[in-house]
């Protein structure tokens, strides 16, 4: 790959991402003369941006509310964008394939907590990032998985995901009882506010929080957890970009990089920075 390799990260909206900072440094790190950067694009113009790029394009991280589209573009599917249906990860070429690498940044972000073991998991929420999590939390042990929505509907594709993992799976409304559980996944949307009767039993029987928002932080949840420690999406966010790079560097996300953890290191410091 010659000096000018092109990949940049898409989404709408797109200026507060920190994917930027993490990448570039990486690259720094590694010696290559990579440009990374971010551009606005929604779903109705996905697909004529795609098309419009040329064979200096490595590739694409895609953020809401790309990461559907980005499935159906991709031709080739790694297990877990097939499992959860979304694509964060576009790796170009003769082929388009398409990776999730949000499942692994999840689970790389308990790992690095010193979280394992799981067994019963609740999660906030029923989009993406949930069915995400639901794929993570499984690779983690977890044998019973609760999903809480404020529309139990939306949750049907994860029950379906579910039924595959061979987890045992239920939806309930955010207000009724809470039983203890090992973890909790919160994967609402950023600067969500549960009311206090309904985050209160949430709060005091969830075991560790894996908060997917990260700004701003604390998040109202995290703020007022009271069950165990509370794990930053900042920490996925990190993880899942470690593994993209992986992807644009080897093809694959399985491969660590060289010197692996002084990149991690580089990269977290940037994006403090930033």
């Amino acid at each position: 790959m010659s000096a000018g390799t092109r990949l940049a990260v898409w989404g709408d909206p797109i200026g507060h991402s920190r994917s930027p900072a993490l990448h570039s440094a990486a690259y720094r790190q590694l010696g290559l003369d990579w440009r990374y950067d971010r551009r606005r694009v929604d779903t109705a113009g996905f697909g004529a941006a795609l098309a419009s790029l040329d064979d200096t394009w490595r590739g694409l991280s895609l953020t809401m509310p790309l990461k559907e589209v980005a499935h159906a573009a991709a031709e080739t599917l790694d297990p877990h964008a097939r499992l959860t249906g979304a694509v964060n990860t576009l790796l170009l070429g003769e082929t388009r394939r398409g990776f999730n690498t949000d499942v692994g940044g999840i689970g790389d972000a308990f790992a690095s907590a010193g979280v394992s073991g799981l067994t019963s998991v609740r999660i906030l929420g029923a989009g993406a990032t949930a069915a995400s999590a639901l794929v993570a939390v499984r690779d983690l042990g977890a044998k019973r998985v609760e999903v809480r929505a404020r529309r139990p509907e939306a949750a049907a594709r994860l029950g379906r995901i579910a039924e595959e993992l061979g987890v045992e799976f239920r939806v309930l409304p955010f207000g009724d009882p809470a039983g203890d559980v090992d973890a909790t996944v919160a994967t609402l949307p950023s600067g969500t506010v549960l009311d206090a009767p309904v985050a209160a039993p949430l709060t005091t029987s969830g075991g560790v929080l894996f908060e997917a928002a990260y700004s701003p932080w604390p998040s109202a949840l995290a703020a007022a957890w009271d069950a165990g420690h509370v794990i930053s999406g900042f920490e996925m966010l990190l993880h899942q970009a470690v593994r993209q790079i992986r992807i644009f560097l080897r093809g694959t996300q399985s491969e660590p990089l060289p010197d692996e953890d002084v990149i991690v290191s580089v990269m977290r410091s940037a994006a403090v920075g930033d």
